[in-house]
């Protein structure tokens, strides 16, 4: 079966979950924690991502995208860290699995709720020994709401006045609520099953499959009501429709080449070869950037067209995404 698209648009609310390949730990001491830690520090604030929650046991966020796409950003972060990682671990071969999960949540339903679930992982974990413990804990963002560490990046007003107004009472409003959450163990209506989320999960689902109801509207990639999980779906379907429009024009690579090749005044087979000259590698990051944006094509599969790493073409397409914004160049005339 084939995997389905991603669910993104700006001011999405988004669960990460980021497993290591064969489950593995993606961190072999609290040096990798820090790098990765420094990276998010860094991308979160350039991409305008809101950052509400985040543990790395295993390594779960909770993220609110800006006008870059998620796949940016993650392919930014996780690429980053994997070739620092087998670098300085003297590594080759994945780190990751194939795919980090993304959940589209429902903020006003799910965000405390996915911010204590999140919090308490090392505490499920058995890395820490109780709540005092984790009120410092480095790893987890449950210490900068509890004002024991300090992280820029990290929106811990925003979370805070979901309890209260005034800091200090959201602060114990706070902690009450993840005290009272100690006692739950691990949460599939959170982290998998798409029906079972959208209709609150396993109990509410057998009533309806014991009364016969099977064709509730449901998707995994989404946490929410029904109503929230088919306006996510239809917003989906739009971006979805406008790549079959473009498809049914006749768009694809060779035509987004020749549009590339147009617009640099060079040949098509230059803005598809390999060079170092800064015309050619514009051509070529634009020509990426419009055929994993607009046309939907995998870095995988552009990678073996171009004879690119997939890394190399995520970069290529980021390149390409600033220059067709800052020039205002359109696919499509």
């Amino acid at each position: 079966m084939p995997r389905l698209a991603r669910l993104d648009a700006p001011g999405v609310f988004h669960h990460i979950i980021i497993r290591g390949i064969e489950r593995r730990n993606i961190f072999r001491d609290n040096r990798d924690r820090e790098n990765l830690l420094e990276r998010l520090g860094k991308l979160l604030p350039e991409t305008k991502t809101a950052c509400y929650a985040w543990a790395f046991l295993p390594n779960h966020f909770l993220l609110r995208t800006g006008e870059v796409p998620l796949a940016t950003l993650m392919r930014r972060l996780l690429t980053g860290y994997v070739v620092s990682f087998n670098r300085r671990h003297k590594r080759h071969g994945h780190l990751l699995q194939n795919r980090y999960k993304s959940i589209v949540c429902q903020e006003d339903l799910y965000l405390q709720e996915l911010v204590r679930y999140i919090h308490l992982n090392p505490l499920r974990a058995g890395i820490v020994p109780n709540l005092d413990a984790l009120n410092s804990f480095p790893y987890c963002g449950h210490s900068a709401l509890m004002g024991k560490r300090d992280r820029p990046w990290q929106n811990v007003d925003y979370v805070l006045h979901s309890f209260a107004k005034r800091v200090r009472r959201a602060r114990r409003e706070y902690f009450s609520y993840v005290e009272a959450g100690v006692g739950q163990r691990r949460r599939r209506d959170l982290i998998g099953g798409g029906l079972i989320r959208s209709l609150g999960g396993w109990a509410e689902a057998e009533k309806l499959r014991l009364r016969g109801q099977d064709h509730i509207k449901s998707d995994e990639r989404i946490l929410g009501d029904l109503d929230f999980v088919g306006s996510v779906l239809a917003q989906a379907e739009e971006h979805y429709t406008r790549q079959c429009a473009l498809r049914r024009r006749g768009y694809d690579l060779e035509k987004i080449a020749e549009r590339v090749a147009e617009i640099y005044q060079v040949k098509m087979r230059e803005v598809l070869a390999r060079g170092r000259q800064q015309q050619r590698v514009n051509a070529r990051s634009l020509f990426c950037f419009w055929s994993v944006r607009e046309l939907g094509n995998s870095l995988t599969a552009l990678a073996r067209r171009l004879g690119m790493s997939p890394a190399g073409v995520g970069y290529a397409a980021q390149r390409g995404e600033a220059i067709a914004q800052e020039n205002n160049y359109q696919l499509t005339q």
